[in-house]
């Protein structure tokens, strides 16, 4: 007869300290996405899933972690599927039902997603590329669901492209181009800039499911930086980049308000508690450092901002939950 295996797990830890995290990461699944009349988006998904632990247990199941994953995921590769959010917050809820001495399950989840469009002035097809984050956090107090993308554009410098604009004031001046006939032309032929590939990220989570459309978040996102680029791209189309990132110059902190502007245009149905995080990195092309921006922030505060409010508190906007 066999000796039944203690359950180390469950024993009480030498440093009695409970934990936030605790779980696993690097899970790679595939994740199929149903649309209707469409045939369906399939996902190579990474995952990171967590419980807390209590400071009297030593350790979680980790295998349970491992079940409910494949499990949860299993069953959406057979059943109906249509938002990633709702996936981890059906993961998360899973996970508090399986771990009885947890109070907060927390579902991470990337993945890359193909956008199909066609270039700007050849109009040949090609593919965009943007990661898709989602997540949730299940307790006590109901499940809360995220969902956001990260994508790739680019953005000139105002700075730069000032200087460039003054020297170009000099020289016409030099060649005696008469005053309105310069400021003509500066108008209609923006001057160069140095310019960066910048990496927008935006995403918002709010208590359930958030009412938003993946597609509308990867194109404010897009929309945030000077210029959208393009995997392909014949002349016609490199110089409509070059042409409308120059006409658009924006310093990495524009490129956060011209995404906190798009979110109220396209999100302004989401309730005062829904929070939007927004970021915005570019990787400069003239300086070994990169600079960064983000702000985050809770829809209501967001509103009154842009709605000519006063200022919110940033410090109490800046989406440290206790869910």
């Amino acid at each position: 007869m066999s000796q039944q295996l203690p359950d180390v797990q469950a024993s009480s830890p030498d440093v009695t300290v409970g934990l936030n995290r605790v779980g696993v990461t690097g899970v790679e699944k595939l994740v199929k996405l149903d649309r209707p009349d469409r045939r369906p988006i399939v996902l190579m998904a990474e995952f990171e899933v967590y419980v807390d632990l209590p400071s009297w247990r030593k350790g979680i199941d980790m295998s349970r972690n491992m079940e409910v994953v494949d499990e949860i995921l299993e069953e959406a590769l057979s059943e109906p599927q249509f938002r990633v959010e709702d996936l981890c917050g059906d993961v998360a809820e899973r996970l508090l039902e399986k771990h009885d001495y947890t109070s907060r399950a927390e579902v991470r989840m990337e993945a890359e997603y193909i956008v199909r469009e066609e270039a700007p002035e050849s109009g040949k097809p090609t593919q965009f590329t943007a990661d898709i984050i989602a997540s949730a956090t299940a307790n006590g107090g109901g499940t809360h669901e995220e969902i956001g993308a990260r994508v790739v554009g680019m953005t000139v410098c105002p700075c730069s492209q000032g200087m460039s604009e003054s020297r170009a004031r000099d020289v016409l001046a030099e060649l005696n181009v008469d005053q309105e006939t310069v400021d003509e032309f500066l108008d209609q032929v923006p001057q160069p800039g140095h310019s960066q590939r910048g990496h927008a990220t935006l995403s918002i989570r709010s208590k359930g499911s958030p009412d938003v459309n993946l597609h509308d978040v990867i194109e404010v996102a897009r929309d945030s930086m000077s210029a959208r680029i393009y995997n392909v791209a014949k002349r016609p189309d490199e110089d409509h980049m070059t042409f409308h990132s120059h006409d658009n110059a924006k310093f990495v902190e524009d490129c956060v308000r011209s995404m906190a502007e798009g979110v109220l245009e396209n999100f302004g149905h989401l309730p005062d508690d829904a929070v939007v995080t927004m970021k915005q990195s570019n990787d400069e092309s003239i300086h070994q450092h990169n600079a960064h921006a983000e702000r985050v922030a809770e829809m209501g505060n967001l509103r009154a901002e842009l709605n000519g409010g006063e200022g919110a508190d940033i410090g109490k906007a800046n989406g440290h939950r206790d869910d």
